[in-house]
């Protein structure tokens, strides 16, 4: 029952105390929270009452975190968060319950229950065409009842439409004119009259500047009455994230936000005239992807980043614009793959083959000399007697030192991100920084001057290297550790196939190791795990919190017990992105945790704190350990 859970909380969180554990977040995407059935349309929504009982439910269970994806608007074509809108929240987080309720009022809750009603099944997957068109529904009506609203409301709109004037303006005209090209990316709106106008009106050609601005002004003319209504949901969705954020600093939960690398195509459609033209950025070669990511990004100009007086450019304002908003909704920050700003890897855009291409590519800054890559010699930073002859030009050892002016200059973006943390935070502001497999010199050192760690991804660990920055011992008190995110298996079929294979056996005698399994019990112990994936997967789990790292996330598949992977890397379909969890989790979750089937969090800190990590009073200890046991019982 969870009512025995709630009990246990305060030994939940001594215990988090005692093993030195700072953050302890529970990883979520906006799609994928639950709703309760009266306002089910088929997608998850923070904001919605079902999400407020998950967040009582995340309490519960002893997290201090939530880790948001990001919360922009996506395609149907490409569902992944990472390629949503930097400013605009996604129309698809309506809290559909919550705007039929006060202050709102602006949908009957006859209504409501209408839709909610048709929702096609399965309740754990997101239904996408209906909920879009759902929400279109709600958007219409909102906007209608909006209009004879209290002044209050009115002015409160008004307020927020003047202080997010240049994102909300520039997005309500894309979105009109993705509409009129038929839902089509601006690339592919055409090249010739009226729609090679369209795609560069913020980058208009020479001689077709007037021709621009006379097209933005008739778009806003026209179609006012649209733009308003853009206006309008964005309004409410910030609202909605406020009262969100609000509730989980009640809850005593710090809110975090996810800083993608990527730039999606209404965001790129406005900074053309700062973006570099022949290249764009990918992942290279690495441990994690052996054949790299051709992932089609934009890039900033570094010949944008300032003027020629030395004031910020339009690519540096464009950015802190961007970090500045994440700052204001957020307690912390996920940074997606900082080598995008610190040294990112570029590679010709447009090429037939992108695989070839990304792996054919270079490191922006430190490409004084490639002869493939001539076009990128003017951004180097690094000099060629500072690179490796021996090195391949993705390795970590590509650039093998650099002197503080040149870190300098590497670090340009990521220090607007910790001015734009300590303009807008109250007190210290959380980050959080991506780093895998790689972590090339330029970004060691960036890290190392604000004392940031890395993410420490334990399902990935290599057994038979001692130094695997994946191994959790490893692991420096500033890092990030988790058994897995959003885009690796779930470590319920890891340990399932680990168990098929037989490769169980190393993998529960390295954790014994790290568990510090008496030597009396050692051999049992490691039997009885290696034949069970869940003993298997939550004696992985408890790993994560024997140090030396101060920080565990933990995503929310794993925590469930699900088998399913969210997202599979370089694959598109009805599979990625919409797994969700389903309305009965209050029940559901204590049944599979007893059962061996979900990750047990008073058990495995149980497990930590019997492997000693903090050399506390002996009986206070014991008697922690036989509460957080009591909860298999």
């Amino acid at each position: 029952m969870i009512e025995h859970f709630e009990k246990l909380r305060p030994a939940v969180k001594e215990a988090l105390q005692v093993l030195g554990i700072h953050n302890f977040l529970l990883g979520m995407h906006d799609a994928a929270f639950p709703s309760r059935p009266e306002e089910d349309i088929g997608r998850g929504s923070p904001y919605s009452r079902g999400a407020a009982d998950f967040l009582d439910f995340a309490r519960i269970l002893g997290f201090n975190g939530i880790q948001l994806g990001p919360q922009g608007i996506t395609t149907p074509a490409n569902p992944s968060p990472y390629d949503g809108s930097l400013f605009s929240r996604n129309p698809l987080s309506l809290a559909t319950l919550r705007l039929c309720e006060p202050p709102w009022n602006l949908l009957a809750a006859d209504q409501l229950a209408g839709l909610a009603a048709q929702r096609p099944l399965p309740a754990n997957r997101v239904q996408s065409l209906f909920a879009a068109r759902a929400i279109a529904v709600i958007e219409q009506e909102a906007r209608h009842r909006f209009s004879a609203g209290s002044l209050e409301q009115q002015e409160a709109f008004a307020a927020f439409r003047r202080r997010h004037a240049d994102w909300l303006e520039r997005d309500g005209c894309y979105e009109i004119l993705r509409r009129r090209y038929h839902g089509r990316n601006w690339r592919h709106w055409g090249e010739d009259g009226q729609a090679g106008l369209d795609q560069s009106l913020f980058a208009p050609a020479r001689g077709q500047e007037e021709a621009a601005r006379q097209r933005l002004a008739e778009l806003r003319t026209c179609h006012q009455a649209e733009i308003d209504e853009y206006c309008f949901i964005q309004f409410l969705l910030a609202e909605l994230h406020r009262e969100f954020r609000l509730g989980c600093g009640l809850r005593g939960l710090n809110l975090f936000g996810d800083c993608q690398i990527g730039l999606s195509g209404r965001d790129a459609w406005y900074a053309r005239s700062f973006l570099l033209r022949d290249y764009v950025m990918g992942a290279p070669p690495s441990r994690t992807n052996p054949a790299g990511q051709p992932w089609n990004y934009a890039v900033l100009d570094p010949r944008r980043y300032h003027q020629s007086d030395g004031r910020p450019g339009p690519a540096l304002r464009f950015f802190r614009a961007r970090i500045d908003k994440l700052f204001e909704e957020y307690e912390g920050l996920r940074i997606d793959h900082p080598h995008g700003l610190i040294c990112p890897w570029v590679y010709r855009a447009g090429q037939p083959d992108p695989i070839l291409a990304v792996q054919q590519g270079a490191r922006l800054f430190a490409s004084p000399n490639l002869a493939d890559h001539p076009e990128l010699a003017p951004f180097a930073i690094a000099r060629p007697g500072q690179l490796n002859p021996a090195a391949r030009r993705w390795d970590d050892d590509w650039v093998r030192q650099l002197e503080p002016e040149q870190i300098d200059r590497y670090a340009a973006l990521f220090e607007m991100v910790m001015e734009s943390a300590r303009d807008n935070c109250r007190g210290v502001c959380e980050i959080s920084c991506e780093i895998l497999s790689t972590q090339p010199c330029p970004i060691r050192q960036v890290m190392a001057r604000h004392g940031l760690g890395r993410f420490r991804v334990t399902q990935k660990a290599d057994l038979d290297n001692p130094r695997d920055v994946y191994r959790s011992e490893n692991a420096r008190p500033e890092d990030w550790l988790m058994l897995g995110n959003h885009d690796t298996p779930s470590i319920w079929q890891l340990a399932g196939q680990w168990v098929a294979s037989g490769v169980a056996d190393r993998q529960a005698a390295y954790l014994a190791e790290r568990l510090r399994i008496p030597e009396r019990e050692r051999a049992e112990w490691i039997e009885r795990t290696a034949s069970a994936a869940g003993a298997l997967a939550q004696a992985k789990f408890a790993d994560l919190f024997v140090g030396p790292g101060t920080n565990v996330m933990l995503f929310f598949t794993d925590l469930f017990g699900i088998e399913e992977a969210y997202n599979i890397p370089g694959t598109t379909g009805d599979h990625n992105w919409s797994l969700r969890i389903t309305p009965d989790f209050r029940q559901r979750y204590p049944e599979l945790a007893g059962q061996g089937r979900a990750l047990h969090i008073p058990g495995a800190l149980a497990m930590a704190l019997r492997a000693g990590r903090r050399e506390a009073g002996g009986s206070s200890r014991d008697e922690l350990i036989r509460q957080l046991e009591s909860a298999g019982e």
